[in-house]
Protein backbone atom coordinates (compact mmCIF):
# COMPACT_ATOMS: atom_id res chain seq x y z
CA UNK A 1 0.00 0.00 0.00
CA UNK A 2 1.13 3.53 -0.62
CA UNK A 3 0.11 7.12 -0.05
CA UNK A 4 -1.39 8.86 -3.11
CA UNK A 5 -0.26 12.40 -3.87
CA UNK A 6 -2.53 15.12 -5.23
CA UNK A 7 -1.53 14.08 -8.76
CA UNK A 8 -2.60 10.50 -8.09
CA UNK A 9 0.94 9.14 -8.13
CA UNK A 10 2.24 6.87 -5.38
CA UNK A 11 4.18 8.75 -2.72
CA UNK A 12 6.07 6.04 -0.86
CA UNK A 13 4.91 3.42 1.65
CA UNK A 14 1.76 3.95 3.74
CA UNK A 15 2.46 5.87 6.93
CA UNK A 16 2.25 3.69 10.05
CA UNK A 17 -0.48 4.04 12.66
CA UNK A 18 2.11 5.10 15.27
CA UNK A 19 3.38 7.84 12.98
CA UNK A 20 -0.19 8.99 12.35
CA UNK A 21 -0.65 9.07 16.11
CA UNK A 22 2.43 11.24 16.52
CA UNK A 23 1.46 13.48 13.59
CA UNK A 24 -1.99 14.16 15.07
CA UNK A 25 -0.51 14.99 18.46
CA UNK A 26 2.14 17.26 16.94
CA UNK A 27 -0.47 19.03 14.82
CA UNK A 28 -2.71 19.48 17.90
CA UNK A 29 0.22 21.05 19.74
CA UNK A 30 0.83 23.33 16.77
CA UNK A 31 -2.82 24.40 16.79
CA UNK A 32 -2.68 25.09 20.53
CA UNK A 33 0.31 27.37 20.04
CA UNK A 34 -1.46 29.16 17.19
CA UNK A 35 -4.55 29.53 19.41
CA UNK A 36 -2.41 31.29 22.00
CA UNK A 37 -1.08 33.71 19.42
CA UNK A 38 -4.61 34.48 18.25
CA UNK A 39 -5.72 35.21 21.84
CA UNK A 40 -2.81 37.62 22.26
CA UNK A 41 -3.98 39.45 19.14
CA UNK A 42 -7.57 39.49 20.42
CA UNK A 43 -6.40 40.98 23.71
CA UNK A 44 -4.45 43.70 21.91
CA UNK A 45 -7.43 44.38 19.64
CA UNK A 46 -9.69 44.74 22.69
CA UNK A 47 -7.21 46.97 24.53
CA UNK A 48 -7.20 49.33 21.56
CA UNK A 49 -11.02 49.22 21.19
CA UNK A 50 -10.67 47.99 17.64
CA UNK A 51 -14.19 46.56 17.71
CA UNK A 52 -15.71 50.05 18.14
CA UNK A 53 -14.59 50.92 14.61
CA UNK A 54 -16.99 48.27 13.31
CA UNK A 55 -19.94 49.48 15.39
CA UNK A 56 -20.03 46.65 17.91
CA UNK A 57 -20.65 47.01 21.64
CA UNK A 58 -17.86 44.66 22.75
CA UNK A 59 -14.91 42.68 21.51
CA UNK A 60 -16.83 39.43 22.03
CA UNK A 61 -19.60 40.56 19.68
CA UNK A 62 -17.06 41.58 17.06
CA UNK A 63 -15.12 38.30 17.43
CA UNK A 64 -18.25 36.18 17.02
CA UNK A 65 -19.07 38.04 13.83
CA UNK A 66 -15.57 38.32 12.43
CA UNK A 67 -14.38 34.73 12.81
CA UNK A 68 -17.75 32.94 12.74
CA UNK A 69 -18.01 31.44 16.22
CA UNK A 70 -20.85 31.38 18.75
CA UNK A 71 -21.38 34.29 21.16
CA UNK A 72 -20.56 32.26 24.29
CA UNK A 73 -17.39 30.86 22.69
CA UNK A 74 -16.37 34.41 21.73
CA UNK A 75 -16.95 35.72 25.26
CA UNK A 76 -14.85 32.89 26.69
CA UNK A 77 -11.97 33.60 24.35
CA UNK A 78 -11.94 37.27 25.25
CA UNK A 79 -12.07 36.37 28.96
CA UNK A 80 -9.23 33.86 28.62
CA UNK A 81 -7.15 36.31 26.59
CA UNK A 82 -7.28 38.93 29.35
CA UNK A 83 -6.85 36.38 32.17
CA UNK A 84 -3.60 35.14 30.63
CA UNK A 85 -2.10 38.60 31.09
CA UNK A 86 -1.53 37.87 34.81
CA UNK A 87 -0.53 34.21 34.36
CA UNK A 88 2.95 34.19 32.78
CA UNK A 89 3.80 30.54 33.44
CA UNK A 90 0.52 29.21 32.04
CA UNK A 91 0.84 31.61 29.09
CA UNK A 92 4.31 30.31 28.30
CA UNK A 93 3.16 26.68 28.42
CA UNK A 94 0.23 27.57 26.16
CA UNK A 95 2.52 29.44 23.77
CA UNK A 96 4.72 26.37 23.44
CA UNK A 97 1.75 24.09 22.76
CA UNK A 98 2.14 22.20 26.04
CA UNK A 99 -1.37 23.12 27.20
CA UNK A 100 -4.57 22.85 25.18
CA UNK A 101 -7.10 25.66 25.04
CA UNK A 102 -9.57 23.49 26.99
CA UNK A 103 -7.12 23.19 29.89
CA UNK A 104 -6.20 26.88 29.79
CA UNK A 105 -9.86 27.90 29.74
CA UNK A 106 -10.46 25.92 32.95
CA UNK A 107 -7.27 27.12 34.66
CA UNK A 108 -7.96 30.80 34.02
CA UNK A 109 -11.13 30.54 36.10
CA UNK A 110 -9.19 29.77 39.29
CA UNK A 111 -5.45 30.41 38.78
CA UNK A 112 -3.77 33.44 40.30
CA UNK A 113 -0.31 34.52 41.36
CA UNK A 114 -0.38 32.36 44.50
CA UNK A 115 -1.51 29.07 42.95
CA UNK A 116 -0.35 29.36 39.32
CA UNK A 117 2.62 27.01 39.75
CA UNK A 118 0.45 24.35 41.41
CA UNK A 119 -2.25 24.71 38.77
CA UNK A 120 0.22 24.39 35.89
CA UNK A 121 1.94 21.38 37.44
CA UNK A 122 -1.41 19.61 37.81
CA UNK A 123 -2.63 20.47 34.32
CA UNK A 124 0.51 19.16 32.57
CA UNK A 125 -0.12 15.69 33.98
CA UNK A 126 -3.92 15.52 33.75
CA UNK A 127 -6.61 15.24 31.11
CA UNK A 128 -8.79 18.20 30.16
CA UNK A 129 -11.73 16.65 32.02
CA UNK A 130 -9.62 16.26 35.17
CA UNK A 131 -8.46 19.87 34.93
CA UNK A 132 -12.09 21.00 34.64
CA UNK A 133 -12.98 18.99 37.76
CA UNK A 134 -9.94 20.30 39.66
CA UNK A 135 -10.83 23.88 38.79
CA UNK A 136 -14.44 23.36 39.84
CA UNK A 137 -13.35 21.99 43.21
CA UNK A 138 -11.02 24.93 43.78
CA UNK A 139 -13.86 27.36 42.97
CA UNK A 140 -16.08 25.62 45.49
CA UNK A 141 -14.07 26.87 48.49
CA UNK A 142 -14.50 30.51 47.50
CA UNK A 143 -17.25 32.64 49.09
CA UNK A 144 -19.07 33.13 45.79
CA UNK A 145 -19.66 29.36 45.59
CA UNK A 146 -22.41 29.72 48.21
CA UNK A 147 -24.25 32.12 45.92
CA UNK A 148 -23.90 29.66 43.04
CA UNK A 149 -25.37 26.92 45.21
CA UNK A 150 -28.24 29.21 46.27
CA UNK A 151 -29.00 30.13 42.65
CA UNK A 152 -29.02 26.42 41.71
CA UNK A 153 -31.54 25.81 44.48
CA UNK A 154 -33.70 28.75 43.40
CA UNK A 155 -33.71 27.47 39.80
CA UNK A 156 -34.83 23.97 40.76
CA UNK A 157 -37.85 22.97 38.70
CA UNK A 158 -39.75 20.03 37.26
CA UNK A 159 -41.74 20.55 34.10
CA UNK A 160 -44.19 18.15 32.48
CA UNK A 161 -45.15 18.34 28.80
CA UNK A 162 -48.03 16.09 27.70
CA UNK A 163 -48.45 15.19 24.04
CA UNK A 164 -51.72 13.26 23.69
CA UNK A 165 -51.37 12.90 19.91
CA UNK A 166 -48.17 10.89 20.42
CA UNK A 167 -49.35 9.29 23.63
CA UNK A 168 -46.18 10.52 25.30
CA UNK A 169 -45.04 12.73 28.16
CA UNK A 170 -41.75 14.64 28.51
CA UNK A 171 -40.48 15.31 32.02
CA UNK A 172 -37.71 17.89 32.42
CA UNK A 173 -36.11 18.50 35.81
CA UNK A 174 -33.36 20.84 37.00
CA UNK A 175 -31.90 20.23 40.47
CA UNK A 176 -28.94 21.34 42.57
CA UNK A 177 -25.98 19.07 41.95
CA UNK A 178 -26.20 17.18 45.27
CA UNK A 179 -29.94 16.54 44.92
CA UNK A 180 -29.48 15.51 41.30
CA UNK A 181 -26.84 12.98 42.32
CA UNK A 182 -29.37 11.35 44.67
CA UNK A 183 -31.87 10.97 41.83
CA UNK A 184 -29.19 9.57 39.51
CA UNK A 185 -28.06 7.09 42.17
CA UNK A 186 -31.63 5.88 42.65
CA UNK A 187 -32.01 5.37 38.90
CA UNK A 188 -28.65 3.56 38.74
CA UNK A 189 -29.80 1.10 41.39
CA UNK A 190 -33.11 0.59 39.62
CA UNK A 191 -31.23 0.05 36.34
CA UNK A 192 -29.38 -2.87 37.90
CA UNK A 193 -32.64 -4.21 39.29
CA UNK A 194 -34.30 -4.32 35.85
CA UNK A 195 -31.35 -6.13 34.31
CA UNK A 196 -29.20 -3.63 32.44
CA UNK A 197 -26.16 -5.46 31.11
CA UNK A 198 -23.51 -2.77 31.25
CA UNK A 199 -22.15 0.56 30.02
CA UNK A 200 -21.58 -0.78 26.52
CA UNK A 201 -25.25 0.01 25.91
CA UNK A 202 -24.69 3.72 26.49
CA UNK A 203 -25.65 5.90 23.56
CA UNK A 204 -28.14 3.50 22.00
CA UNK A 205 -31.92 3.68 22.23
CA UNK A 206 -32.04 0.47 24.27
CA UNK A 207 -29.90 1.94 27.04
CA UNK A 208 -31.94 5.14 27.32
CA UNK A 209 -35.20 3.20 27.19
CA UNK A 210 -34.05 1.01 30.06
CA UNK A 211 -33.06 4.08 32.07
CA UNK A 212 -36.60 5.37 31.54
CA UNK A 213 -37.94 2.00 32.73
CA UNK A 214 -35.72 2.32 35.81
CA UNK A 215 -37.15 5.75 36.63
CA UNK A 216 -40.66 4.34 36.39
CA UNK A 217 -39.58 1.47 38.66
CA UNK A 218 -38.35 4.00 41.24
CA UNK A 219 -41.73 5.77 41.19
CA UNK A 220 -43.63 2.47 41.47
CA UNK A 221 -41.46 1.32 44.37
CA UNK A 222 -42.02 4.59 46.21
CA UNK A 223 -45.79 4.46 45.72
CA UNK A 224 -45.92 0.80 46.75
CA UNK A 225 -43.88 1.51 49.88
CA UNK A 226 -46.08 4.48 50.79
CA UNK A 227 -49.21 2.37 50.30
CA UNK A 228 -47.82 -0.41 52.51
CA UNK A 229 -46.75 2.09 55.17
CA UNK A 230 -50.20 3.69 55.09
CA UNK A 231 -51.87 0.32 55.57
CA UNK A 232 -49.56 -0.54 58.48
CA UNK A 233 -50.24 2.81 60.13
CA UNK A 234 -53.99 2.34 59.71
CA UNK A 235 -53.74 -1.09 61.34
CA UNK A 236 -51.62 0.31 64.17
CA UNK A 237 -54.01 3.20 64.74
CA UNK A 238 -57.01 0.90 64.76
CA UNK A 239 -55.43 -1.54 67.23
CA UNK A 240 -54.32 1.25 69.57
CA UNK A 241 -57.57 3.16 69.32
CA UNK A 242 -55.65 6.39 68.84
CA UNK A 243 -56.97 7.11 65.39
CA UNK A 244 -53.55 8.25 64.11
CA UNK A 245 -50.27 6.62 63.16
CA UNK A 246 -47.56 5.99 65.72
CA UNK A 247 -44.07 7.22 64.97
CA UNK A 248 -41.64 5.71 67.46
CA UNK A 249 -37.91 6.25 66.95
CA UNK A 250 -35.90 7.89 64.19
CA UNK A 251 -36.08 6.63 60.59
CA UNK A 252 -33.15 4.55 59.33
CA UNK A 253 -30.70 5.79 56.73
CA UNK A 254 -32.06 5.17 53.23
CA UNK A 255 -29.02 6.29 51.27
CA UNK A 256 -25.42 7.38 51.63
CA UNK A 257 -23.98 10.44 49.87
CA UNK A 258 -20.18 10.55 49.63
CA UNK A 259 -18.49 13.91 48.99
CA UNK A 260 -14.83 14.83 49.21
CA UNK A 261 -13.51 17.99 50.83
CA UNK A 262 -10.15 18.99 52.23
CA UNK A 263 -10.30 19.52 55.97
CA UNK A 264 -8.36 22.78 55.55
CA UNK A 265 -11.07 24.05 53.19
CA UNK A 266 -13.78 22.94 55.58
CA UNK A 267 -12.12 25.02 58.28
CA UNK A 268 -11.91 28.14 56.10
CA UNK A 269 -8.46 27.63 54.56
CA UNK A 270 -7.23 26.63 51.12
CA UNK A 271 -7.97 23.31 49.48
CA UNK A 272 -10.52 21.63 47.27
CA UNK A 273 -14.14 20.52 47.55
CA UNK A 274 -16.46 18.52 45.31
CA UNK A 275 -19.40 20.75 46.27
CA UNK A 276 -19.61 24.39 47.35
CA UNK A 277 -18.20 24.57 50.85
CA UNK A 278 -21.44 25.85 52.34
CA UNK A 279 -23.33 22.96 50.79
CA UNK A 280 -20.88 20.61 52.50
CA UNK A 281 -21.51 22.34 55.81
CA UNK A 282 -25.27 21.99 55.33
CA UNK A 283 -25.03 18.31 54.50
CA UNK A 284 -22.82 17.76 57.56
CA UNK A 285 -25.32 19.41 59.92
CA UNK A 286 -27.64 16.41 60.16
CA UNK A 287 -25.83 13.34 58.95
CA UNK A 288 -23.15 10.92 59.95
CA UNK A 289 -19.63 11.83 58.78
CA UNK A 290 -16.98 9.31 57.76
CA UNK A 291 -13.44 10.72 57.72
CA UNK A 292 -10.75 9.41 55.36
CA UNK A 293 -7.32 10.77 56.28
CA UNK A 294 -5.10 11.32 53.24
CA UNK A 295 -1.52 12.30 52.61
CA UNK A 296 -0.38 15.38 50.67
CA UNK A 297 -1.01 13.66 47.32
CA UNK A 298 -4.58 12.77 48.27
CA UNK A 299 -3.88 9.10 48.92
CA UNK A 300 -5.81 7.67 51.90
CA UNK A 301 -3.80 5.99 54.62
CA UNK A 302 -3.47 2.21 54.85
CA UNK A 303 -6.63 0.20 55.40
CA UNK A 304 -5.40 -3.37 55.87
CA UNK A 305 -7.90 -6.10 54.98
CA UNK A 306 -7.60 -9.83 55.31
CA UNK A 307 -10.48 -10.62 52.97
CA UNK A 308 -10.04 -10.67 49.22
CA UNK A 309 -13.47 -9.12 48.64
CA UNK A 310 -13.23 -5.32 48.66
CA UNK A 311 -15.08 -4.18 51.76
CA UNK A 312 -17.38 -1.16 51.91
CA UNK A 313 -14.79 0.81 53.90
CA UNK A 314 -11.98 0.02 51.47
CA UNK A 315 -14.22 0.84 48.51
CA UNK A 316 -14.96 4.26 50.00
CA UNK A 317 -11.22 4.90 50.37
CA UNK A 318 -10.58 3.77 46.78
CA UNK A 319 -13.30 6.11 45.51
CA UNK A 320 -11.74 8.94 47.50
CA UNK A 321 -8.46 8.29 45.70
CA UNK A 322 -9.42 7.10 42.19
CA UNK A 323 -12.81 8.81 41.66
CA UNK A 324 -13.78 6.10 39.16
CA UNK A 325 -11.89 3.98 36.65
CA UNK A 326 -8.11 4.42 37.01
CA UNK A 327 -7.34 3.64 33.36
CA UNK A 328 -5.83 6.70 31.61
CA UNK A 329 -8.46 8.78 29.88
CA UNK A 330 -11.42 6.70 31.14
CA UNK A 331 -14.22 8.70 32.74
CA UNK A 332 -16.54 5.83 33.64
CA UNK A 333 -18.07 6.00 37.12
CA UNK A 334 -20.59 3.19 36.64
CA UNK A 335 -19.91 -0.55 36.76
CA UNK A 336 -16.64 -0.07 38.63
CA UNK A 337 -14.79 -3.04 40.11
CA UNK A 338 -11.89 -3.42 42.50
CA UNK A 339 -8.73 -4.79 40.89
CA UNK A 340 -5.83 -6.42 42.75
CA UNK A 341 -2.42 -5.26 41.49
CA UNK A 342 -0.92 -8.48 42.89
CA UNK A 343 -3.69 -11.04 42.72
CA UNK A 344 -4.82 -12.51 46.02
CA UNK A 345 -4.06 -15.96 44.64
CA UNK A 346 -0.42 -14.88 44.46
CA UNK A 347 -0.43 -13.59 48.00
CA UNK A 348 -1.58 -10.03 47.26
CA UNK A 349 -3.39 -8.26 50.08
CA UNK A 350 -6.80 -6.66 49.78
CA UNK A 351 -5.69 -3.26 51.00
CA UNK A 352 -5.49 0.19 49.49
CA UNK A 353 -1.85 -0.20 48.35
CA UNK A 354 -2.70 -3.29 46.31
CA UNK A 355 -6.08 -2.36 44.84
CA UNK A 356 -7.40 0.17 42.36
CA UNK A 357 -10.69 0.80 40.62
CA UNK A 358 -11.31 -0.20 37.00
CA UNK A 359 -14.47 -0.23 34.89
CA UNK A 360 -15.61 -3.59 33.54
CA UNK A 361 -14.12 -2.94 30.09
CA UNK A 362 -10.64 -2.02 31.32
CA UNK A 363 -10.70 -4.67 34.04
CA UNK A 364 -11.21 -7.21 31.29
CA UNK A 365 -8.42 -5.70 29.19
CA UNK A 366 -5.97 -5.94 32.09
CA UNK A 367 -6.85 -9.56 32.86
CA UNK A 368 -7.55 -10.91 29.38
CA UNK A 369 -6.52 -8.30 26.84
CA UNK A 370 -2.76 -8.27 27.37
CA UNK A 371 -2.65 -4.86 29.07
CA UNK A 372 -0.45 -4.59 32.15
CA UNK A 373 0.02 -2.36 35.18
CA UNK A 374 3.26 -1.43 36.91
CA UNK A 375 3.67 0.41 40.19
CA UNK A 376 6.15 3.30 40.13
CA UNK A 377 8.49 4.33 42.93
CA UNK A 378 6.16 7.16 44.01
CA UNK A 379 3.23 4.75 44.45
CA UNK A 380 1.40 5.66 41.24
CA UNK A 381 0.35 3.05 38.69
CA UNK A 382 1.50 2.97 35.07
CA UNK A 383 -0.55 1.23 32.37
CA UNK A 384 1.01 -0.41 29.32
CA UNK A 385 -0.37 -1.64 26.03
CA UNK A 386 0.14 -5.28 24.99
CA UNK A 387 3.18 -4.16 22.95
CA UNK A 388 4.77 -2.67 26.09
CA UNK A 389 4.16 0.98 25.20
CA UNK A 390 3.29 3.18 28.19
CA UNK A 391 -0.17 4.79 28.09
CA UNK A 392 0.30 8.41 29.29
CA UNK A 393 -2.27 9.59 31.79
CA UNK A 394 -3.21 12.72 29.85
CA UNK A 395 -2.77 11.67 26.21
CA UNK A 396 0.93 12.47 25.91
CA UNK A 397 3.67 13.67 28.18
CA UNK A 398 4.62 17.31 27.92
CA UNK A 399 7.86 16.57 26.08
CA UNK A 400 5.89 14.67 23.41
CA UNK A 401 3.71 17.72 22.94
CA UNK A 402 6.48 20.16 22.05
CA UNK A 403 6.01 21.51 18.51
CA UNK A 404 8.77 21.03 16.00
CA UNK A 405 10.94 24.18 16.40
CA UNK A 406 11.74 24.23 12.69
CA UNK A 407 8.08 24.44 11.66
CA UNK A 408 6.71 26.61 14.48
CA UNK A 409 8.44 29.88 15.15
CA UNK A 410 7.09 33.15 16.47
CA UNK A 411 8.28 34.99 13.36
CA UNK A 412 7.91 32.29 10.72
CA UNK A 413 4.78 30.14 10.81
CA UNK A 414 4.20 28.34 7.49
CA UNK A 415 0.76 27.28 6.40
CA UNK A 416 -0.81 24.23 8.01
CA UNK A 417 -0.89 22.46 4.66
CA UNK A 418 2.86 22.88 4.21
CA UNK A 419 3.44 21.69 7.78
CA UNK A 420 1.27 18.59 7.24
CA UNK A 421 3.02 17.81 3.94
CA UNK A 422 6.31 17.98 5.80
CA UNK A 423 5.10 15.60 8.49
CA UNK A 424 3.87 13.14 5.88
CA UNK A 425 6.99 13.31 3.76
CA UNK A 426 8.79 10.13 2.82
CA UNK A 427 11.75 11.16 4.97
CA UNK A 428 9.51 11.55 8.04
CA UNK A 429 7.75 8.24 7.45
CA UNK A 430 11.06 6.41 7.37
CA UNK A 431 12.23 7.96 10.62
CA UNK A 432 11.03 5.81 13.51
CA UNK A 433 12.83 7.42 16.44
CA UNK A 434 10.90 10.69 16.09
CA UNK A 435 9.88 13.20 13.45
CA UNK A 436 12.58 14.35 11.10
CA UNK A 437 13.40 18.04 11.21
CA UNK A 438 15.38 18.02 7.96
CA UNK A 439 13.74 19.62 4.93
CA UNK A 440 11.93 17.11 2.66
CA UNK A 441 13.96 15.93 -0.33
Amino acid sequence: MSVQSETGEADGPLISVDDLDAAIRRLASHLDAVEYRMLVLVREFDDRLGWAKWGFKSCAEWLAWRVGIGPSAARERVRVAHALRSLPAISEAFRKGRLSYSKVRALTRVANASNEAEALDYALGATAAQVEEWSREVRNIRPEAAEVAREAWVRRALRVFRNPSRGAMTISVELPLDDGELVVRAVEKAVRAVGIKGPEFEGCDGWHAQQADALVAVAKAYLARKAAASAENDDAAESSGSGHARTDGAPPDHYQLVVHVDESALRGGDGRSELPIETIRRLACDCSVSVVTSDARGHPLHLGRKYRVVSAGLRRALWARDRGCSFPGCSHRLYIEGHHFVHWVDGGKTDIDNTLLLCTQHHRLVHEGGYSIERLADGRYEFKRPDGRVIPRCGYRSDDAEPDPTVLDDHDCPSAEAWIRRLLSVESRRYRGGWSTAPPP
